[in-house]
């Protein structure tokens, strides 16, 4: 329920003109109320008049947006495209107008969550990218402006950089003298860059603050890139680390960086255990056969978030995670990619086991879970009583296998939330192959695909548990980074293979 003093607020800003002409007589602590209020009905024109005038030392996006006891409503979810570009218009304005009145410090822009489908009213979002390209582009033009500011606003952003917006982030992050808005990065993601790009401008984005690294697809990195990355940089406060595929090969021959692949892994496990905070680490698709002990074991602090999908494990390194203190901590782990159940049964459920206490998120896809499994998975899921989310797409289940699986483990895990379970192989022709690519993945039979799913979906709902999501997202889940840069990435797809048949045509030339 709203509250009176939230209603008057959202009567005020439904009038633009007139709320414009009132915040003078407004006292300081109703602007926070007001720009919830203009948030939720889109009205920009406000919020960018909120922002010049905001009379309150900081200004935190997420934080005004999530429920109160004045609006229970939660509007992180809305990167509403209007509402945000006049948030950092305002900003801007802010800085222009200074004067000894002004009192913001910080402006937090981060919070904000990215989705597939927007609840605002234009329904258009400004994605993590987008975001970044607009702030750059704002801290630049206010570079070449004589500005009243005394001093400096701080900005906390979540960045993402491409080579798209690249040059602009530079610009922004590393300007000459003082600038109006300096750029603060909790979190950095980068794709489609070169290895000198990225510590181009992992350098000047203060990463000593840094808690959140993405680097992902199209920055293609070896194990000397990544060395170099973590000894020269060095991120004293990071919380989470993506590494994007093959980031753990060796460099190529007679390359600056190649000291060996021991010692690169020895050097890199070392500069990961100076990162005492490091509680999440994906590196998924690198070739880390019988090297996880040497990668993990120095880690000073456990891991909560652990992603090795598609990383040619062995017994040993099961054995290890089995066996480690991180297993017993573990909150979301992705072993996709691994026989697990053929190969390592009984390190597979130990490991289960020792994380079923703390386990919530559980990816499993293209692990040659057959039928024969299922009754060994039922066992070892029974005790991940936390479990919300899991994920055993690509598996060749078939849907008597599935209907056991639900009815005799799923139903029975009290904090299930998200499933998302394969094709059952019956609606393929018989003798599939698995796993799949992506071209007889999608031909199966789509009706009959459709009566397994709801029947599985009545087993659900006959044990009471409708509130549990299923679904077979081919194609992976809704990434909105992906689906913000797709074009570029395309470019730069399209570009990597012309590379390719330009380096093709010059080898057959020199064998001519």
């Amino acid at each position: 329920m709203w509250s009176l003093r939230f209603i008057s607020a959202e009567a005020l800003v439904s009038h633009p003109r007139v709320a414009q002409q009132s915040l003078d007589g407004v006292a300081c602590n109703i602007y926070p109320l007001l720009f919830k209020a203009s948030y939720l009905l889109e009205q920009a024109e406000v919020i960018r008049v909120l922002l010049e005038h905001w009379p309150l030392e900081d200004f935190r996006l997420g934080a005004l947006l999530r429920p109160n006891a004045d609006h229970p409503g939660d509007l992180r979810d809305r990167a509403c495209r209007a509402c945000l570009e006049a948030c950092v218009r305002g900003l801007a304005d802010h800085v222009r107008r200074g004067g000894a009145g002004r009192r913001l410090e910080v402006a937090d822009l981060t919070g904000i969550q990215d989705v597939q489908v927007q609840r605002c009213p234009c329904g258009k979002a400004l994605g993590r990218w987008g975001r970044t390209e607009l702030l750059a582009r704002t801290c630049c033009e206010l570079q070449g402006e004589p500005c009243a500011a005394r001093r400096p606003v701080e900005v906390l952003a979540d960045i993402f950089v491409t080579g798209g917006n690249f040059e602009a982030v530079l610009r922004a992050l590393g300007p000459p003298g003082s600038a109006p808005l300096r750029v603060r990065c909790l979190s950095f993601r980068a794709d489609s860059l070169r290895p000198g790009q990225l510590l181009r401008v992992l350098r000047l984005a203060g990463p000593s603050e840094l808690r959140r690294l993405e680097v992902v697809h199209n920055v293609r990195l070896h194990a000397g890139h990544v060395q170099e990355l973590l000894a020269q940089v060095g991120f004293p406060r990071l919380v989470a680390l993506t590494l994007p595929a093959k980031a753990f090969d060796a460099p190529p021959a007679g390359s600056a960086t190649s000291h060996g692949e021991a010692a690169l892994l020895t050097s890199i496990a070392r500069e990961l255990s100076r990162m005492t905070q490091l509680t999440e680490l994906s590196v998924a698709f690198s070739t880390l056969t019988g090297k996880i002990e040497k990668l993990l074991g120095p880690l000073r602090t456990p891991l909560r978030v652990l992603d090795l999908a598609n990383c040619s494990l062995n017994h040993a390194d099961m054995a290890f995670l089995a066996d480690c203190p991180h297993a017993a901590h573990l909150e979301v782990l992705d072993l996709s990619g691994h026989c697990l159940v053929d190969l390592f049964p009984s390190t597979f459920f130990r490991l289960l086991g020792r994380a079923a206490p703390s386990l919530r998120a559980l990816t499993l896809e293209e692990c040659g879970i057959e039928d024969r499994h299922v009754g060994g998975l039922i066992l070892a899921l029974s005790a991940c009583r936390r479990l919300r989310e899991l994920r055993f797409l690509g598996n060749p289940l078939s849907a008597r296998a599935l209907r056991r699986l639900f009815a005799a483990a799923l139903c029975e895990l009290p904090m299930l939330q998200c499933v998302e379970f394969p094709v059952p192989k019956d609606c393929y022709p018989e003798g599939s192959a698995y796993p799949q690519d992506e071209l007889a993945m999608s031909k199966f039979d789509q009706q009959k695909y459709d009566v397994i799913a709801e029947e599985l979906r009545a087993v659900l709902l006959r044990a009471g548990r409708s509130d549990v999501r299923v679904s077979t997202p081919l194609f992976g889940s809704f990434d909105p980074d992906i689906q913000e840069t797709s074009n570029e990435l395309g470019a730069f797809l399209l570009q990597a293979f012309r590379t390719a048949l330009e380096n093709f045509s010059k080898a057959l030339k020199q064998m001519e």
